[in-house]
């Protein structure tokens, strides 16, 4: 299977190139020339392990790594490094299924893709004949940021640089990057925002002079971001775990529709549910939920994407974005593949902030629903969650189950639910804790980890106790235009 820019479908590479460009040079995103579909069927795939399972969903986007390519990256990524031996464990609460994808290196949904992308990369290069040493250049909201870093940290042939929004995320996710250890890694903490930080990384991807400046010293760019195909196609696979999971655990019956909310920031996560879909799963609705930044439940609604509006930093930073990056692969496809008309759009975007699709793409959006919950629906959620059943969601789960519940009261429909769970409420402590009406302004955000330890009747998570001890290894803060001066400072060019 080849793979094409969405701008330009002249632009056609291998899987393996995809993964190692990461953006394509006209500034558009790589997609698949087809959606395959599953060659197994959901019988098969219900018996197997979690690593057999990404197998066979990824060996069908990945053609050109052999089997034993394929399966090495696999067993080198999950493995344990992940607290538990399921993966992607599947927990029923308040009438849905929780998908908890946060048992990973640094307790968020990110792990689930970044720890495999290190290994498809390296692997890539070595087929390509790639003699450069790769820098990895990423934008985080929080998540990404740490995930990336945990992953590509000392592996040979790499270097990584994180800009994050100073100001933009949780205590603990930036102190899970400042810590970071690895001699190939560097953070930098930028004046502006989310938007802003992954602007500016995709602006020095598309900026040639830079380029052959990184060539002529050894160096090239390639992307952590969710706009690698790296990182999308890992994401298939827990969907179809997961409804396999149901199957086997018989919740459901086999071919029975389940629906699917993600809380949904820059688009990725909730894309690879509809790629689940298209290749055969049997999901209906794909719910998808924002918080106050709400530009997606907008464009659901009425066919306009307008990034032109306040942006709000809220308790659920990962979803702080008003450029959903990812959500231009859907565009792509419901624009029938149509690389021109798809292009008008991103430069309508770049230029104005604001496109419209047609009627005719607003039909094809049906399997989607879009809504968002508030920072006192939030709130409210994870303390009605914890009153009603005892488990804790953290903040942007908590996003996703509001909206899940008024999607049921709009609608009635009371199929069986997968909510994707991005992150461990330890990673968000102080907003949790405030939400259920225990928070103590005394303590840290990592002190209060131990009260909440408490209350959930869950163990503190590694990855918090090893930054409680750690040392601040990164300093760096930029204003945004600097961004490439930071990167050839750290390349020492």
């Amino acid at each position: 299977m080849d793979y094409v820019s969405t701008r330009n479908k002249k632009e056609r590479v291998t899987a393996s190139q995809a993964v190692l460009q990461g953006l394509s040079r006209d500034g558009g995103l790589f997609v698949p020339t087809q959606l395959p579909k599953l060659d197994k069927t959901l019988k098969e795939l219900s018996e197997m392990t979690y690593p057999e399972v990404a197998y066979e969903v990824m060996k069908l986007y990945l053609t050109d790594y052999t089997e034993e390519e394929l399966k090495n990256c696999i067993k080198n990524a999950y493995d344990d490094k992940f607290d538990t031996e399921e993966i992607a464990p599947l927990v029923f609460a308040d009438s849905a299924y929780y998908l908890e994808l946060f048992h990973g290196k640094t307790i968020a949904f990110k792990d689930m893709a970044l720890s495999i992308l290190p290994h498809l990369m390296i692997t890539a290069a070595k087929k390509n004949g790639v003699k450069n040493e790769i820098v990895i250049l990423t934008a985080t909201s929080g998540d990404t940021g740490k995930a990336a870093l945990a992953g590509f940290a000392d592996v040979k042939g790499t270097k990584i640089i994180v800009f994050y929004p100073k100001d933009g995320v949780s205590d603990i996710q930036k102190q899970q990057m400042v810590t970071q250890a690895g001699d190939n890694t560097h953070v930098v903490g930028i004046d502006g925002n989310f938007d802003q930080a992954q602007t500016g990384v995709k602006k020095m991807f598309n900026d040639p002079d830079l380029a052959k400046e990184m060539e002529a010293h050894g160096f090239q760019f390639s992307s952590a971001n969710s706009i690698n195909i790296g990182r999308l196609v890992p994401q298939v696979v827990y969907y179809v775990y997961a409804y396999t999971k149901l199957l086997k655990e018989e919740r459901i019956k086999d071919g029975e529709q389940i629906n699917v909310t993600v809380p949904t920031g820059n688009f990725g996560n909730i894309l690879a549910a509809y790629y689940a879909k298209q290749m055969g799963l049997p999901i209906d609705r794909l719910i998808c939920a924002s918080n106050e930044n709400k530009v997606l439940y907008d464009f659901f609604g009425n066919g306009v994407y307008d990034k032109n509006r306040e942006f709000k930093l809220t308790n659920s930073p990962s979803m702080d974005i008003l450029i959903s990056s990812n959500l231009e692969r859907l565009i792509y496809r419901i624009a029938g593949e149509d690389d021109e008309k798809n292009a008008a759009f991103m430069k309508a975007l770049s230029e104005s902030g604001v496109y419209e699709i047609t009627p005719e793409m607003k039909d094809k959006l049906s399997d989607f629903y879009g809504n968002f919950a508030d920072e006192a629906e939030t709130g409210a959620e994870i303390r009605r969650v914890y009153e009603d059943t005892g488990y804790v969601l953290d903040t942007h789960t908590a996003v996703a189950s509001a909206v899940y519940k008024k999607y049921r009261e709009e609608t009635g429909d009371d199929k069986a639910c997968v909510i994707a769970s991005t992150a461990s409420p330890f990673k968000f402590t102080r907003a949790v804790m405030k939400a259920i009406g225990k928070d103590d302004a005394a303590k840290s955000d990592l002190d209060l980890t131990e009260d909440l330890s408490t209350i959930a009747n869950v163990p503190i998570p590694k990855a918090i106790t090893e930054i409680k001890t750690a040392p601040v290894r990164h300093t760096t803060i930029c204003e945004v235009d600097a961004m490439p001066d930071a990167v050839r400072s750290f390349l020492g060019i």
